[in-house]
């Protein structure tokens, strides 16, 4: 069997929205590949978890809380890799068509990744590492297509991939790669509520070549990519992991 591994010993990892689904992921991931991980959740500690986040430093962090944010950025020591991984959609059911809740999920979404990239900015320009410091931002299928229900999903998740190819643009003379990847639909605490229902699910699966849903554990390995050296000549762009949903006509 052929794998990929990669080795991040010593490498300083903050993974946004780390203590489930996609980030947890993507930060066990990292951790299992040496990397010294902090996460950041909503709940006080940790331990109000149900399951295990030992082997993570652990922060709240609220977004789109500026106070929050610029307190993660503060407590870390130094920083190589950051993945803008926390969001939202749908905030307690709520309708995203309602103005308020609108801008609530872009915030959220996109407002708090700008925030954070920008608080990390001087830790990763003054890092060390081979290939050079990385943000990796997370878009969506809703970046690229109309998703009626998630309007202002949709349009925040549009706006990360643009914020990717600007930041790239402004922070290479730093040594700052930035990249981003669009998840296909991952089987997450995130879209249960959507998965077990049939009209939801069935386009999606016809749609993708593939047949199947995407797992976290398909979104980690190409984030492990783009933050390694092995992609230190790749900046400014969206990888679609998606099963091939966004090339099926």
């Amino acid at each position: 069997m052929v794998t990929a591994t990669f080795d991040y010993s010593g490498t300083r990892v903050l993974v946004t929205g780390g203590s489930n689904g996609i980030g947890l992921g993507i930060a066990t991931a990292f951790r299992d590949a040496g990397a010294e991980v902090t996460i950041t959740g909503t709940r006080r500690s940790s331990e109000d978890y149900d399951h295990d986040l030992r082997g993570f430093a652990y922060h709240q962090c609220r977004f789109p809380d500026p106070d929050a944010v610029l307190s993660v950025a503060d407590g870390l020591a130094g920083l190589d890799v950051l993945v803008n991984n926390a969001g939202q959609n749908l905030p307690g059911g709520r309708s995203e068509y309602d103005p308020e809740v609108f801008e609530e999920v872009v915030a959220v979404n996109l407002f708090a990744a700008f925030r954070m990239a920008t608080a990390c900015r001087p830790l990763l320009a003054s890092s060390a590492v081979d290939g050079g410091a990385s943000v990796v931002n997370l878009g969506s299928m809703s970046s690229f297509f109309g998703i009626e229900f998630v309007p202002g999903y949709g349009a925040a998740k549009a706006g990360v991939v643009q914020m990717t190819k600007t930041l790239a643009v402004a922070w290479a003379r730093q040594g700052i790669r930035v990249n981003a990847v669009a998840p296909g639909v991952i089987d997450t605490n995130m879209t249960a509520p959507m998965l077990g229902i049939e009209a939801l699910t069935r386009p999606i699966l016809d749609r993708t070549p593939m047949r199947r849903l995407g797992t976290p554990a398909d979104i980690a390995p190409v984030v492990l990519f783009l933050a390694s050296p092995a992609a230190r000549y790749v900046t400014g762009q969206t990888i679609p992991v998606d099963g091939g949903f966004s090339v099926q006509g």
